[in-house]
C-alpha cells in the first residue's frame, strides 16, 4: 500500500474517531437530563402520558431513523451524483436524466424525516 493510501486511510480512521467523540460528548452533554428520571427538589418534573422507558426509547427510535436515512442519503447521492456527473460529462443532453436519480437518492432523508415524525407522534 502506498502513501497516499495509508494518508488516506489515517485521515478516514482520524474522522471516524473524531466524530463519534463529538457525538458521546455532545450526547453526554446536552442529552443527559432528557432522560433523567429523577428530579431535585425544586425542579419541576415534566409529565409523560406513557413511562419513561418508552419516551427513551422513542426517541431514540425517531433519531436512528433520520440519522440512519440521512447517512444512507449521503453514500447514495455521493456514488449517483459521482457516475451522473460523469455521464453529462460525456453526453451532456442527458444532463435532466441525471437529476432525477440525484432526486431519488436524495428521498431517502425525506423517508427518514416523516418515520422519525411518525415515531415521535406516537411518543
Amino acid at each position: 500500500m502506498g502513501k497516499p493510501q495509508r494518508d488516506l486511510k489515517r485521515r478516514i480512521t482520524q474522522s471516524i474517531v473524531m466524530l463519534f467523540t463529538v457525538m458521546a460528548i455532545t450526547t453526554v452533554l446536552f442529552c443527559s437530563q432528557a432522560f433523567a428520571g429523577q428530579t431535585g427538589e425544586g425542579e419541576i418534573a415534566l409529565e409523560t402520558p406513557k413511562s419513561d422507558g418508552n419516551v427513551k426509547y422513542g426517541l431514540i427510535s425517531a433519531a436512528a431513523a433520520f440519522g440512519l436515512g440521512a447517512i444512507g442519503a449521503g453514500i447514495a447521492i455521493a456514488h449517483v451524483g459521482a457516475a451522473a456527473m460523469g455521464a453529462v460529462a460525456e453526453k451532456p443532453q442527458i444532463a435532466g436524466q441525471a437529476l432525477i436519480f440525484v432526486a431519488l437518492a436524495e428521498g431517502l432523508v425525506v423517508f427518514g424525516f416523516i418515520t422519525a415524525l411518525m415515531i415521535l407522534g406516537k411518543v
